[in-house]
């Protein structure tokens, strides 16, 4: 019954969930149970029985309320919802789009208008939303800063008032968020943003040329949005209150530090330090496995068959073969596979880029996502609150 590949027709699905054809279509119409053609009769529908138990299961736990509060935030069930971005069947899309094809193309300014949703308005046309050059002397206090403390200490000094006042609309804030951006890549690359589009200005600042900056572009922009992760949901909390948009991405750098975060891309490029220690990745990897350190920068939860971001960018980044024999050796003894976070490290060697610029460039791609849900947010209105279940000591009489 739980088989991926096994599909029942209407009456049957419509049986085992226990309600009509027309909630069924409507479970089908909302993406929470996909279809497939009949080989016999195409216009016939078929529907996923995968789908149809796992509709069970949540159902189940929805008629138990203690257990809604011990499963609601566990991998894989929604918090949420949400239009901004879908991760399925091993695939990311951003409001429909294939994100690894909009990569292809795009600008982190084409993304943000998409995910913030504002059709034929560019708020990034107008030099306006240029933020003002940042105090050289703040900028040289903040650098020895680690990357996300130093975006949340030069991000107030952005002139970007119209990020305050959540009274206004969606559309009176695209301005602001565009300063926000713009002020993010300034912010992490250590320099004043300018009306450059953001690969191009951080490409300039890192000295890699027009191939290092097209692999930065791709890069920013698979990095926009991941759906409901940590910094996305502290970001919806924190906006949720009110806060302003600058608050809110103070909310996102700091989930995103986390080594279970973005954090990570500081583990694997340790990890790499191992290989060239070790004199091979077989034996950098064996010496990890058997402290029980792990082997960071492989697998994601959400993509079983491999995260289609790395794959996105690894075949494009110059062939390296420590960084090759690495892969291979992961794929040969545990089958996995590189995720954004090794990708992300592996484009900051391959260019030559100044250490923490994988962190960097997670920081301000993700901006954007951020701020699509900051904004998605507000418009749904609503604290987000969730309720505890006491374990502790009985209360006293």
């Amino acid at each position: 019954m739980a088989a991926h590949d096994q599909y029942v027709d209407a009456e049957t699905a419509a049986e085992l969930l226990g309600v009509s054809r027309a909630t069924l279509y409507a479970y089908v119409s909302r993406g929470q149970i996909h279809t497939s053609g009949s080989d016999g009769d195409p216009r016939r529908r078929l529907y996923s029985a995968y789908d149809i138990d796992e509709l069970n299961k949540r159902k189940t736990i929805g008629r138990r309320p203690r257990a809604v509060a011990e499963t609601t935030l566990d991998w894989g069930l929604p918090v949420l919802a949400s239009s901004i971005s879908l991760i399925d069947e091993g695939r990311l899309y951003y409001r429909g789009h294939d994100a690894a094809r909009l990569a292809e193309n795009s600008t982190l300014e084409d993304t943000a208008r998409l995910l913030w949703d504002c059709g034929a308005t560019d708020p990034f046309a107008d030099p306006a939303n240029i933020p003002e050059r940042f105090d050289p002397y703040v900028t040289n206090l903040t650098r020895p800063l680690p990357l996300t403390e130093r975006c949340q200490s030069l991000l107030p000094l952005v002139a970007a008032g119209r990020t305050t006042a959540w009274q206004r609309s969606a559309r009176a804030l695209w301005p602001g968020a565009a300063t926000l951006i713009r002020a993010m890549a300034g912010a992490a690359s250590c320099s004043s943003a300018d009306g450059a589009p953001v690969h191009k200005h951080l490409a300039r600042e890192w000295e890699c040329g027009d191939f290092g900056g097209d692999l930065i572009r791709r890069a920013l922009i698979l990095l926009a949005d991941h759906e409901l992760n940590a910094s996305a949901f502290a970001v919806r909390v924190v906006a949720s209150t009110g806060a302003s948009l600058g608050a809110c991405l103070n909310a996102g750098l700091s989930a995103l530090s986390g080594p279970m975060h973005g954090g990570t891309t500081s583990l694997v490029e340790l990890l790499f330090d191992d290989v060239r220690q070790a004199g091979g990745a077989a034996a950098a990897v064996e010496t990890r496995l058997r402290r029980g350190d792990g082997v960071p920068g492989f697998s994601h939860p959400l993509y079983p068959e491999g995260d289609p971001r790395a794959a996105a960018l690894m075949p494009l980044l110059p062939r390296d073969a420590s960084r090759d024999d690495l892969i291979a050796v992961m794929e040969d003894t545990a089958g996995k596979r590189p995720n954004i976070d090794f990708a992300l490290v592996s484009l900051r060697r391959a260019l030559g880029l100044p250490r923490g610029s994988a962190l960097a460039l997670f920081a301000v791609g993700r901006s954007v996502g951020w701020i699509a849900h900051a904004l998605e947010q507000n418009a749904e209105g609503g604290l987000i609150r969730p309720r505890a279940r006491y374990v502790g000591p009985a209360p006293e009489d």
